[in-house]
């Protein structure tokens, strides 16, 4: 059976939430992000945001996407996983620009993998700060170098700016058959 592109493989339980999911490649991938957060990186499952609808802009032009995953730590989102099958040097921009709009400020780190590999972007400039998933930062490391004192606030311009990318590169270029992105005239809900 598929649904979109996606060949269900049966259900799921998802680690953070307890609830049922559709199994799938994909999905398998995002469960096995989950647990290397939690058991690899020490972080709480409420520290973990899953699937989160975000709503990005270009100009009059409006759309649903979900982000895969946002770790905040004390309330403060610190780090944004960007998942995707395939090329993870295609995703950067997007997963940098993910890091100026989720948040009032600068989220200071992006991770972008395909769930074999993964690299380790800074949020605010999007240079590479490692690579493997060994490059993911730790929950103590985290909260030793991202206090509030060194968390930047974003300007409403390059917020829009942000936006204007993520709809370009996750909205206006995404496959047809992607159910996780609701876009302009379809009814909300029916895609996210």
């Amino acid at each position: 059976m598929a649904e979109g592109h996606h060949l269900i493989l049966g259900t799921l339980v998802d680690r953070l939430t307890g609830r049922t999911l559709v199994d799938t490649h994909d999905e398998r991938y995002r469960q096995k992000i989950v647990d290397y957060l939690l058991d690899v990186c020490g972080f709480a499952p409420e520290e973990i945001e899953a699937s989160i609808r975000l709503e990005v802009a270009a100009g009059e032009k409006r759309a649903l996407f979900l982000v895969d995953f946002i770790v905040s730590l004390h309330g403060m989102a610190v780090m944004v996983v960007r998942y995707a099958p395939g090329s993870m040097v295609t995703r950067y921009r997007s997963a940098q620009a993910l890091c100026l709009v989720v948040a009032p400020h600068e989220v200071p780190v992006a991770v972008v993998t395909n769930g074999q590999e993964a690299d380790v972007l800074h949020g605010g400039t999007g240079q590479i700060m490692g690579h493997g998933f060994q490059a993911i930062p730790h929950r103590p490391d985290l909260e030793a170098r991202y206090g509030e004192a060194s968390i930047k606030a974003v300007s409403s311009r390059r917020r829009e700016m942000a936006q204007r990318l993520l709809y370009a590169y996750e909205v206006d270029g995404s496959c047809p058959c992607d159910t996780s992105i609701c876009k302009p005239g379809s009814v909300e809900g029916d895609n996210v």
